[in-house]
């Protein structure tokens, strides 16, 4: 199956320096979308030059940046039919151990971040009465994690937000989807580990720790989120919104 519904459509990214992000970016030109990518300054790569991709800086913890990078996008590519929220930050602390000020950090850039950019796209699609809007979210939403802190809170309530926004925007022809990824190969992940046997112990499992393994036996690759994600935003999925599509290799064990 051929998903259809990007060739010429303006598209926004945030947090599109990352691993996953990079991948959707990717995806999108590809297959002939208009994207307006972001992410903080450094994240962004240097010299960057590819077809059909605008890549421009952006906080997203400030509300009036990511309204006005959200405006600068219509008006460079066009109205916006397809946005993605793919910035995130890990808490890898204990909750009782986790100062206020890590716990605001991780909950504006995750959750406060999410709410700023999706709104602002929302707000864009209105007057147009379409669009799909896509949040990156996480397993760990469903699952509680020891020495994480805010991270799955954050991830949690993103989920839910998600939801509200779609009930909301559902008969304005908005759909409103989350794409929740489980142990994925990118930096955030291979900086938790200790060693090189870090992708053996995360697929295995550890039970001390009440966390699952990966029954499919492997990490997913950002290309793999990459791909839910297109899908949700196609033209494919256009009776889908408000969803919380998995895609952690079975490790969630949810029915």
């Amino acid at each position: 199956m051929r998903l259809t519904g990007f060739q010429g459509q303006g598209a926004f990214v945030a947090g599109a320096g990352g691993g996953i992000g990079r991948a959707i970016v990717a995806a999108l030109a590809e297959a002939g979308a208009r994207v307006f990518a972001t992410d903080l300054a450094a994240a962004l790569p240097e010299c960057a030059s590819e077809p059909n991709v605008t890549w421009a800086p952006l906080d997203v913890t400030e509300p009036e940046a990511v309204a006005d990078k959200v405006a600068q996008a219509g008006a460079e590519i066009g109205p916006i039919r397809h946005g993605v929220f793919a910035s995130g930050i890990l808490g890898s602390a204990a909750t009782v151990e986790t100062s206020p000020e890590d716990w605001r950090h991780v909950v504006d850039v995750n959750l406060h971040g999410g709410f700023f950019v999706t709104t602002a796209l929302a707000r864009a699609m209105l007057p147009h009465r379409r669009g799909a809007i896509v949040a990156i979210g996480s397993n760990a939403a469903n699952i509680p994690r020891l020495n994480m802190g805010a991270y799955p809170a954050s991830k949690a309530a993103l989920h839910m937000h998600m939801r509200c926004l779609g009930l909301e925007v559902a008969d304005k022809g908005i759909r409103c989807n989350i794409v929740a990824p489980g142990s994925t190969l990118t930096p955030m992940q291979t900086g938790m580990w200790a060693d090189a046997t870090g992708a053996a112990t995360v697929i295995r499992g550890d039970l001390d720790i009440h966390k699952t393994g990966i029954p499919l036996g492997k990490l997913a690759r950002p290309e793999d989120i990459a791909a839910a994600t297109m899908f949700l935003l196609s033209d494919q999925a256009g009776h889908v919104t408000m969803a919380d599509l998995l895609v952690d290799g079975g490790a969630t064990l949810r029915a």
